[in-house]
């Protein structure tokens, strides 16, 4: 079983840009209960000389004004991949049922979180995302001197949507997340291409009061604990010393292949990174050791916004073969954060990808043979009047982000905010037409 999407009883703020076929999306907040809104990316990404790279990061008190927690993530996923916000509700799946993730069928739970998830269209899994339980997720491709399998298991992404599914803490996320890449390995076609693409996976995983960094090397993995300041990963392998919790055979296995002598002292990121990393991984700028974010005594939404709109800060990916996606997930810290999940939101079938069922090349073998539409029609306007409309769209999105703030302070009350996500994906459809 893949699941059902749902957008009957979920409430989400979004509006999206596509400048010459690149998608560029980005999550708002929402805020008295569980709130979650979003704009544009514009012209600036277009320029040639940016980082072919992936980022993410996290705020945590004091690093955030308000006793807030931040998480956003930019993407760099091929330019025509279609982006979808779906959500999932949460389920008491069949007893000995199975799961159906992208390549792969696994054992199904007993109970699953609802999540709202932003996710290529093609595959089961999800790059970031967040739960009814307060967990936020972001992944990130890496390479290590540990080989990429040539077999399909499950992706980075199957693992972030399994960890939000699974998962009512950043820690218990993380522990669904080791156990499964244990039991299963990770691999397989990370992109729609017949040409093989595929990688190991880092990981941000974020909850009310905490923040983990997990990082993986084929089936091995070693995580990082952060409780407070700002943090952030991009395509390098960044826990070194500092080591919270590991696979039990994690120094073992370096040990034997030579590439530590188990007596200085383990340094991850030094053991594991490949002699010769590939391009992605030397473009990448080490933003994972908080250059980018010193000098700032604390951030707060509106400056995030902006970093992650600022491409010379090398979070901004403006490859022209390679869009942004910018999802910024603002927690609040009150218990219903920070989406919207309610029984009175109107669904927003206008951001819902077709679906091709058997006939769909990800779900036939070779893979990925043929190409199909997965275009919805929020992303076919973005085609079409994106860039004319560019201006008007940052205006709408600073005034989502007073909209939000204002929610946050409850001055907008809950039943108001179930058209949230439709009146937004509805007036940005105007802006085109």
């Amino acid at each position: 079983m893949r699941g059902e999407r749902e957008q009957s009883n979920v409430a989400v703020g979004f509006v999206k840009i596509t400048v010459n076929k690149v998608l560029c999306s980005r999550l708002l907040p929402n805020p008295s209960v569980k709130g979650m809104g979003s704009a544009s990316a514009g012209p600036d990404f277009l320029m040639a000389e940016a980082p072919m790279s992936c980022d993410c990061f996290v705020s945590l008190p004091p690093g955030s004004r308000d006793h807030h927690v931040i998480f956003g993530k930019n993407s760099d996923r091929p330019r025509d991949e279609v982006q979808e916000v779906a959500h999932y509700p949460a389920a008491c799946p069949s007893p000995g049922s199975m799961l159906e993730c992208t390549y792969i069928q696994i054992p199904q739970v007993e109970h699953t979180h609802a999540v709202v998830l932003s996710k290529p269209a093609w595959m089961w899994g999800a790059e970031m995302g967040a739960n009814d339980q307060g967990v936020c997720i972001g992944n990130e491709a890496v390479w290590t001197r540990e080989p990429v399998s040539p077999g399909e298991s499950l992706l980075g992404m199957d693992l972030v949507r399994l960890g939000l599914e699974r998962g009512d803490s950043a820690w218990a996320a993380l522990t669904v997340i080791t156990d499964l890449l244990e039991q299963h390995g990770q691999g397989g076609p990370c992109r729609e291409d017949p040409e093989p693409f595929s990688y190991h996976n880092t990981f941000l995983l974020v909850d009310r009061n905490q923040a983990w960094v997990l990082e993986t090397a084929g089936r091995l993995w070693v995580a990082q604990k952060v409780t407070e300041g700002v943090k952030n990963i991009s395509n390098q392998l960044t826990v070194g010393a500092e080591i919270s919790a590991e696979h039990p055979e994690l120094r073992s296995v370096a040990q034997a292949q030579g590439w530590w002598d188990g007596e200085e002292e383990f340094n991850f990121s030094r053991v594991f990174t490949p002699e010769n990393p590939p391009a992605r991984m030397e473009l990448s700028d080490g933003s994972g050791d908080d250059v980018h974010f010193e000098g700032q005594a604390q951030w707060h939404l509106h400056g995030l916004w902006r970093f992650l709109h600022h491409r010379q800060h090398g979070v901004c990916p403006s490859q022209r073969l390679q869009p942004a996606l910018h999802p910024l997930l603002h927690r609040h810290p009150r218990p219903l954060q920070p989406f919207i999940f309610s029984d009175f939101s109107v669904p927003v079938p206008r951001v819902v990808s077709p679906q091709f069922g058997p006939d769909d090349p990800v779900r036939k073998q070779p893979r990925f043979q043929s190409q199909v539409d997965r275009r919805h029609d929020l992303y076919k306007a973005h085609q079409d009047e994106g860039l004319a409309v560019y201006e008007i769209l940052r205006a709408l999105e600073s005034q989502c982000l007073s909209e939000i703030s204002a929610m946050l302070n409850g001055e907008i009350p809950v039943e108001e905010l179930g058209d949230l996500f439709f009146d937004s994906v509805d007036t940005e459809i105007k802006f085109y037409q």
